[in-house]
């Protein structure tokens, strides 16, 4: 199985494990400048060399040797799953992607014959009702990580603890976990506790946002999305997420988390 979606500077000071739309493109973006200097040019989720990456062949021996001897600080990023699943949403079904194309091709015209959702065009300002579409996409997104029909589910809106766990059960051991929503705190923790070849100064670090500008804005706030069926997909898909990282699943407008992620309790559980 080894250690599918994990990152780490050539310097092996950080090691990453990705969780998608949780803040990855900057935090990718940090670890290659702490070697470097300088910003990867493009998406930094293409970058073929500064960074190990499990995706690169070359890159299999560095990271199972950083992780059996836990010779790199550990980490990654979570995010509230409500906010999360809007995002993957608006992204990656309502968003045209980098290269002017939908995502994974046929994907949306498959939704919009099977599930009845619309999400508009470039062409029309994207006027679509955001709110019905979303929630037809929901229940497309339960069907996928449910019964795994009509396909595979999506790294974007399969759970967090589904990506977090395979490092745990593969001989990893985190040393941080963090929330996005406090991602200046939690990011500077882990640049506090490593030596970096280059020196960070977080706040002078951009913020990498590649979906951003490719599709319709959210025209209301998040609660707007969830009646009560939707809540119930929520729970049925990320009961995990909302109890091992203290998300507030009873108001879905609160993005803040309600306490602190307990590290021990998340490897005890996440370890199978």
């Amino acid at each position: 199985m080894g250690f599918p979606g994990t990152w780490m500077t050539e310097s092996q000071s950080m090691l990453y494990r990705v969780v998608p739309k949780c803040a990855c493109s900057t935090i990718g973006q940090i670890m290659y400048f702490s070697d470097h200097g300088a910003f990867f040019d493009g998406d930094v989720h293409d970058a073929a060399g500064g960074l190990h990456k499990w995706s690169i062949e070359a890159s299999h021996r560095p990271i199972e040797e950083a992780v059996k001897r836990h010779s790199s600080y550990a980490f990654t990023c979570v995010r509230n799953p409500y906010a999360r699943i809007l995002s993957s949403f608006f992204d990656k079904i309502a968003g045209i992607q980098r290269n002017g194309k939908r995502y994974r091709g046929n994907l949306v015209p498959q939704l919009a014959q099977k599930y009845g959702i619309d999400v508009g065009s470039p062409d029309n300002g994207f006027d679509f009702d955001q709110v019905a579409s979303f929630r037809r996409f929901l229940l497309f997104a339960r069907d996928t990580i449910r019964w795994r029909r009509p396909m595979e589910p999506d790294i974007h809106w399969s759970a967090m603890s589904g990506h977090i766990s395979t490092f745990i059960a593969n001989g990893g051991s985190y040393d941080a976990i963090f929330f996005t929503e406090k991602f200046d705190e939690g990011m500077q923790k882990v640049l506090d506790a490593v030596k970096t070849p280059v020196p960070i100064d977080l706040a002078k670090i951009p913020r990498f946002n590649e979906s951003e500008g490719h599709g319709p804005k959210r025209a209301h706030p998040v609660s707007a999305y969830f009646d009560d069926l939707s809540r119930h997909l929520i729970w049925e898909i990320y009961k995990k997420d909302f109890q091992l990282f203290r998300y507030d699943f009873d108001n879905p407008d609160n993005k803040m988390p309600l306490g602190e992620i307990d590290l021990a309790e998340v490897h005890a559980k996440l370890s199978t």
